[in-house]
């Protein structure tokens, strides 16, 4: 048996408040931005970003958004997931800093057979991530391939 939920496990409504967070380090923001060749100034120029409407760094959203569905993985999709099919709706509405810690909650907001693989089915959760000040800094929709316990008996 996997940690993550198995298709069955999962109705729409459900909803999980994330029992970790992570503390973003300014290691995390620099070594992201640089290996995957990202010169915003925003992310890795401390004097550039200090003239900013923020007076500092901001993490990388894209970071953000991979520590995010990260954070979802143990009680979620550990194991039990077969494939990300797209990511919808992504949004920054405040941005994170070096020393901010992300938690996250998600909810299934939609399920259905797949028309394709009768040993899975389709999950879209919506993810909502607060920094340690209960801020909202991250929503987007995600649909998820997962898995199911027993395998379909239709032809």
């Amino acid at each position: 048996m996997m940690a993550g939920k198995y298709f069955e496990d999962l109705e729409v409504g459900m909803t999980f408040r994330h029992s970790l967070g992570r503390t973003i380090t300014e290691m995390d923001n620099v070594l992201f931005s640089a290996l995957t060749m990202n010169t915003q100034p925003l992310h890795i120029d401390e004097h550039f970003a200090s003239k900013t409407q923020f007076g500092q760094r901001i993490v990388n959203g894209i970071f953000t958004l991979g520590l995010a569905v990260g954070l979802t993985v143990n009680e979620l999709t550990e194991g039990t997931i077969i494939a990300n099919l797209g990511y919808n709706n992504v949004k920054h509405p405040q941005p994170m800093f070096h020393g901010d810690t992300l938690y996250m909650e998600s909810e299934v907001t939609q399920k259905r057979e797949s028309k394709s693989n009768p040993s899975a089915g389709l999950i879209t959760f919506r993810h909502i991530g607060r920094n340690q000040q209960g801020i909202i800094v991250i929503e987007f929709e995600r649909t998820a391939l997962m898995r199911k316990k027993v395998l379909s008996t239709e032809a």
